[in-house]
């Protein structure tokens, strides 16, 4: 016990301790904590979805034909029709010849990245690839090299120098950043892979829905679904349900099936998030005026930010300032939350040291109006 509290005791004198805040409601991008009432900007329901109608409504269903539980796992008797509708959904949204339905993100790049790839393989990730995937590929036994960030040229040295050396390789990238928004070099990164006798796994979880002409993702904006091997993502931000999904070929879904951990010994998602996340496909599909406004959104605010004069990033709807110290970026958000905004700092080991931010997580419910504010809010 004495280290845990001399580490709690450490965490907070370096401003690094986190705390759980209960959130009494949510509705329409605002929440309350504490009795009070606040704009949010750290959401991850980017369309605004979470509160659609479409989805209460095949939730209820779902309920009276299945129950509130799927009550086994997925290979004994927790595997239902909706599960296998979903993952036919999946592979036609993502233009793959299968799909496979995680519970969680985590447990999606744990598991896959583990049973895919083991000694004697290799790994080539971008450094500030996920906890997730880094977890994935510790479980793996595999080795692995960590280029930098968005860099296919240092991608291509360390494949020059170390990609003969092993059996399979594999190359590992987001599509869209969590912490910094910027989007990964796809057409790059392919021409690597072929190069160099690669396959390729990237993470979409915090671009689909958001781009695309179908809102698929980056791989579809870019037009890379045959040449890209594993698109995971989740169904946690923008599509507004739970759980995740790998889609690839239909041996590697069988295969995963048969080995894969994560996917095999856990009880499935009750039937109401799976039902949620097929009506949310369909609401992408059928409502693009939602990402459209989303994207129009974040292209005034991070112009806007840049014109007076703060470090901005990203090229999305997560729109990161950085301000460096992690005392001040306490204190920026502190400053912020006072006037009535949900904005959360973001500080070491989650980003790099020196790095401290306010990331501004945008949705549908943020209105030029109520950006124009918030910009005159952090001048200030």
């Amino acid at each position: 016990m004495a280290e845990i509290d001399e580490f709690l005791r450490a965490r907070e004198r370096e401003g690094l301790l986190r705390t759980l805040k209960p959130i009494s409601w949510r509705d329409k991008g605002r929440i309350c904590v504490n009795k009070k009432e606040y704009i949010d900007f750290s959401s991850n329901d980017y369309l605004g979805l979470s509160g659609h109608p479409k989805l209460a409504e095949e939730a209820k269903k779902a309920m009276e034909k299945f129950g509130a539980a799927s009550c086994a796992s997925r290979l004994m008797s927790g595997d239902l029709e909706l599960h296998h509708q979903l993952e036919d959904r999946i592979a036609r949204f993502k233009n793959k010849e299968a799909a496979l339905f995680f519970n969680s993100g985590y447990q999606a790049n744990v598991g896959i990245i583990s049973s895919l790839y083991g000694k004697g393989d290799c790994i080539f990730l971008d450094r500030l690839s996920h906890a997730s995937i880094i977890d994935g590929i510790l479980l793996s036994g595999a080795k692995f090299f960590r280029f930098r960030h968005n860099d296919p040229g240092d991608l291509d040295s360390l494949l020059k120098g170390e990609r003969d050396k092993f059996n399979k390789a594999l190359i590992v990238t987001e599509t869209i950043f969590s912490m910094d928004g910027d989007r990964a070099p796809l057409r790059e990164l392919v021409r690597l892979k072929e190069k160099h006798n690669c396959e390729i796994f990237v993470d979409e979880a915090h671009a689909t829905g958001i781009f695309g002409e179908n809102g698929s993702g980056i791989v579809e904006e870019d037009g890379l679904e045959k040449e890209i091997d594993f698109i995971m993502g989740t169904f946690s931000k923008a599509l507004a349900g739970f759980g995740a999904y790998l889609a690839t070929s239909k041996s590697v879904v069988e295969y995963l099936v048969n080995t894969c951990r994560s996917f095999i010994y856990s009880t499935a998602l009750p039937p109401t998030i799976i039902a949620c996340n097929i009506a949310s496909i369909d609401l992408i599909e059928k409502e693009p005026c939602r990402r459209e406004k989303l994207l129009e959104q974040a292209r005034y605010f991070r112009d806007s930010l840049k014109t007076e004069g703060f470090e901005v990033r990203g090229q999305s709807q997560i729109i990161p300032v950085i301000i460096g110290d992690n005392a001040k970026a306490l204190e920026a958000a502190r400053r912020l939350q006072g006037k009535g905004y949900w904005v959360m700092p973001i500080r070491p080991p989650t980003v790099p040291d020196g790095e401290a931010r306010l990331r501004f997580s945008l949705t549908y419910h943020h209105d030029i109006e109520t950006l124009g504010r918030l910009i005159d809010d952090i001048r200030a």
